[in-house]
């Protein structure tokens, strides 16, 4: 494994910074988190495989190595069945089957379940003893009911969350393992009429037992006995329906049999049974099976085609730029209802959120490109994860980055009229920003000692950043070696595991330039470089010159190299000015005049640069003038989010960046710099103005995006997104009048249909409001759903729009039970009402629901615990909130750091708006 680099900075030295601001404890026990920290390797290093696999909770880095070097060829057979009852526990037989080598074993013998005297009398040393065979089962002891090794019926003990079998058991070469079991429903989204697994990162042994770790491959067959008039889908295709002979099955059940896939990770085993409708069509003279709930034909007429045009398109793009046929047997999707993710890609069994796919008639640009993103994403995770896995969880950003970053390339030729570079940067820089300016900032390799934390790296710095990172390495080696080097990389580990430093080490040899310093600053580092640009006299005559020059804002000297374009506008000329930056400042000599006060330098001109770009006071007063005469959409695309940047760094006040955007939005007609302005409306109006600033700028505001809504020059996406921003700050009586009157259907916009989807967040925002009549509204509205999973969805967020304090209190204590948690999106979309800026938020709420945060990152899905922290502090700007975070921190020490990172990512704004110099930078150790 890869050491991580960076130097360490200590939270003493931050806490001696706090004490001279003369900050109040609680703030300190918030900055005391801030110090920017390296952990000391990437991962928990090879040379610590000694002795003890760790029998702890999850699955720790030793217990994987002695595995891996123990075990081969795994092969599985599961046999599942599922009632029709929701009540009735799901059970099932696994047969694991697999190479032992027991000389590897030997070595280990520490924590061995044997008594100190009996190994004294057999005279044999402790390290002769073989250490059992670990299967991975969460509450062995209440759901495993029997175990056979070889076909003899073994004895077994459980620790933690695993199965222990003697070695004596085993032989040396080929074994074969059964265990009757009941499947724990943690990991397989039961409802009452469908269910679906959903095992990443390692939570395949929360409902089966099995070796769960993501470099022990092993190939899964799939046997399901399931109501009759379900459908099911697995990994692999459907061999056979069979006559029920099990004494598991129930009446009125068929039993399916699935074909034997190639070598998955565990946390790619799936499938999905349930009331599915399937389409099916051939492209290309491939087959694909889409299965969905959406009982609106008209809706799924209106999405099929193009959605399995995305699919074909991207897997013929790949198989291009690979080289590779399609590495899997069949190619079916399942389009989930309120699905966690955006996707999740199991190889013949990728499973989708409904609304990314099925988009409504009002679909704005950014819905259909992102539509077309997430199937490439998707579909480029055939080959970057699933073919080739990463060997540890620490990497899970190289699967990561290659699907994002493959799928830009690859949604390019389906939509000619689109800018790309500008959706590159619309669709990564803001999010990636927004998460590396903060205190919580991580890299992009970050360490992992156990599976069960890994579930914490996930976020945008390996969505968004990592993204960004691959392009300018593309941009350094060239896009012909990098295609080269991921070729090679594939051919030679298919259907294995793989490591970024492997890659690495691979593009570096086929290049002159040296990798290694470039990896370093932009994966192993936290943070973004700040980057200034200043005009200098610099020559006897005194002419000015342009002066860009990078700084570390931890103080640590750090050095992220990188290419920039620097746009210089004048008044009759725009002029760019490509550079390389990294240690030494970049001179660049400006022509008489060109230095002069009006002139706006900007530094991220093609979008691709990646840093704080502090403006020279010339150049904010240029933009927020003229921001709307940038030519090229990209560097004006950009140059939105540098002046937004400026706001978030305090550098702008709120008030000047929303007067721009009201002046500029009317006149702009590209699409994606549209969605990305009215993007930042909400923070700008709910959080960073005061209660009359608001007041003064409302019906303005209002005006204008309603104006844009009825405009009859712009298209019905774009209508559309204008729609959206009106429909969240409407605040005025004649803005709320509207609201009803588009609700009640006496008034509409011509062109521009209001879906079911569209009605429900209407009477939602409504009840928000408080406006009267909202409990008749909302029973009005749950008599219209017609499709069941809008209404089962509807019904469970529906107290948290209720009038009462009670009742809205009395669903957030619900929350305390993971039961209740199990349908994460239906939680969040509560959290977010009850917090809502529109009924003033539930301070009250905010440490009841930190305190439920370390359980949420143990039982929930792997972006619940961040999302869960963005809906209770996200939505507010409030000094008691600050003061609530900063004491649960105070009180809180034993919190790991990547829950505090994640915390102080989600109260960022909130401690920014409350706490002079947050966040403090850190002085060189």
């Amino acid at each position: 494994m890869q050491q991580r680099h960076g130097k360490l900075a200590t939270s003493q030295s931050n806490s001696t910074t706090l004490m001279r601001l003369g900050l109040p404890v609680v703030m300190l026990a918030i900055l005391s988190h801030c110090a920017p920290t390296a952990d000391k390797s990437l991962s928990v290093s090879q040379s610590s495989f000694v002795d003890d696999p760790r029998l702890e909770r999850g699955v720790s880095w030793q217990l994987a190595e002695h595995r891996k070097r123990t075990l081969s060829a795994l092969e599985y057979d599961f046999a599942l069945f599922i009632p029709s009852e929701l009540s009735v526990p799901i059970r099932g037989e696994a047969t694991l089957r697999f190479q032992y080598n027991p000389q590897t074993s030997r070595a280990l013998a520490t924590g061995v379940p044997a008594k100190a005297d009996e190994t004294q009398q057999s005279g044999e040393s402790p390290h002769s003893i073989e250490f059992p065979l670990v299967i991975d089962f969460v509450d062995a002891a209440k759901r495993l009911d029997s175990v056979f090794v070889n076909g003899a019926k073994s004895t077994w003990s459980s620790s933690e969350d695993h199965v222990l079998i003697p070695a004596a058991m085993l032989e040396e070469g080929g074994n074969s393992i059964t265990l009757a079991f009941e499947a724990g429903d943690a990991a397989l989204n039961r409802s009452g009429d469908f269910l679906y697994t959903l095992f990443v990162p390692d939570r395949a042994h929360f409902s089966l037992p099995l070796i769960d770790q993501p470099n022990l491959k092993g190939s899964v067959a799939w046997t399901i006995s399931a109501p009759s008039d379900w459908q099911v889908v697995t990994n692999g295709g459907e061999l056979s329906a069979l006559a029920v002979k099990s004494e598991l099955a129930q009446e009125n059940q068929t039993t399916r049999a699935f074909a034997r896939t190639e070598p998955l990770p565990s946390y790619l085993f799936a499938f999905a049974a349930g009331k599915f409708q399937r389409e099916t069509k051939t492209i290309n003279d491939r087959e694909m099976t889409m299965y969905h709930r959406e009982t609106d034909r008209d809706k799924v007429d209106a999405n099929i085609d193009e959605i399995f045009d995305l699919h074909a398109q991207a897997l013929a793009w790949l198989e291009d730029y690979t080289a590779i046929p399609y590495p899997f047997e069949k190619f079916d999707f399942v389009v989930i209802p309120s699905f966690q993710y955006g996707g999740m890609e199991h190889p013949g069994n990728i499973l989708y959120r409904e609304a990314s796919l099925m988009l409504d008639a009002t679909a704005t640009q950014n819905q259909i490109l992102a539509r077309a993103s997430v199937i490439a994403h998707e579909t480029a995770h055939m080959w970057f994860g699933d073919l080739v896995t990463m060997n540890w969880f620490d990497d899970v950003w190289t699967k990561e980055v290659f699907a994002n970053f493959m799928a830009a390339k690859i949604v390019n030729p389906a939509f000619p009229e689109v800018d790309h570079e500008l959706r590159f940067h619309t669709a990564h820089h803001p999010s990636a920003y927004a998460v590396d300016r903060t205190a919580g900032a991580n890299a992009i390799g970050q360490s992992l000692e156990n599976l069960r934390y890994a579930g914490t790296l996930y976020g945008a710095i390996i969505y968004q950043k990592a993204p960004i990172v691959m392009r300018h390495l593309e941009n350094l080696i060239g896009p012909d070696v990098l295609r080269a080097g991921l070729r090679e990389y594939l051919k030679d580990n298919a259907y294995r595991n793989a490591t970024w430093p492997q890659l690495i080490a691979l593009l570096d040899s086929k290049t002159a330039l040296n990798l290694d310093e470039w990896n370093k600053a932009w994966v192993y580092e936290a943070g973004r470089p700040r980057i200034v640009v200043t005009r200098e006299a610099s020559d006897e005559q005194g002419r000015t010159h342009v002066v860009v020059r990078q700084e570390d804002p931890a103080g640590m000297g750090r050095i992220w190299p990188q290419k920039l374009s620097l746009l210089a506008i004048t008044s009759t000329s725009q002029t760019v000015h490509h550079m390389e930056l990294g240690s030494d400042a970049v001179v660049i000599p400006a022509p008489a005049g060109d230095a002069s006060d009006a002139m706006i330098l900007l530094p991220n001109a093609s979008g691709i640069e990646y840093a704080d770009f502090v403006l020279d006071p010339q150049s904010q007063n240029g933009l927020i003038r003229d921001i709307g005469s940038i030519e090229p959409p990209v560097a004006r695309g950009a140059a939105w989010t540098t002046l937004w940047e400026e706001v978030q760094e305090g550098r702008l006040a709120a008030g000047l960046y929303l007067d721009t955007a009201l002046r500029e939005l009317p006149a702009e007609q590209n699409e994606l710099i549209i969605n990305r302005v009215l993007g930042t409306l909400d923070e700008s109006y709910w959080l960073r103005l005061d209660t009359q600033a608001r007041l003064a700028v409302s019906g303005p505001l209002e005006a204008m995006l309603w104006r844009e809504v009825e405009s009859t020059l712009r298209d019905t996406s774009a209508r559309a997104a204008f729609y959206r921003s009106y429909r969240a700050l409407a605040t005025t009586d004649t803005g709320v009048e509207r609201l009803i009157r588009l609700w009640e259907g006496d008034e509409e916009v011509a062109g521009l249909p209001l879906s079911e989807a569209d009605m429900i967040a209407l009477v939602s925002g409504l009840a928000l409001r408080r406006v009267d009549g909202s409990a008749r509204r909302l029973d009005e509205q749950e008599a219209r759903i017609k499709n069941t999973d809008r209404l089962a969805r509807y019904r469970f967020v529906r107290p948290s729009l209720s009038d009462s304090d009670e009742a809205r209190d009395a669903l957030f204590t619900s929350f305390a039970s993971a039961d209740n948690r199990s349908n994460e999106p239906w939680v969040l979309e509560a959290m977010r009402n009850l917090q809502s800026p529109l009924r003033g938020g539930a301070p009250h709420l905010i440490l009841p629901a930190l305190n439920l945060v370390e359980e949420i990152q143990e039982t929930g899905d792997i972006f619940f615990p961040g999302r869960w922290l963005d809906a209770t502090l996200g939505q507010t700007s409030s000094k008691r909130a600050a003061e609530i975070v900063g004491g649960y921190l105070a009180n809180n020490p034993q919190l790991s750091p990547r829950l505090a990172n994640k915390l102080l990512q989600s109260a960022d704004v909130l401690l920014r708006l409350n706490i002079e110099n947050y966040p403090v930078e850190s002085s060189p150790q």
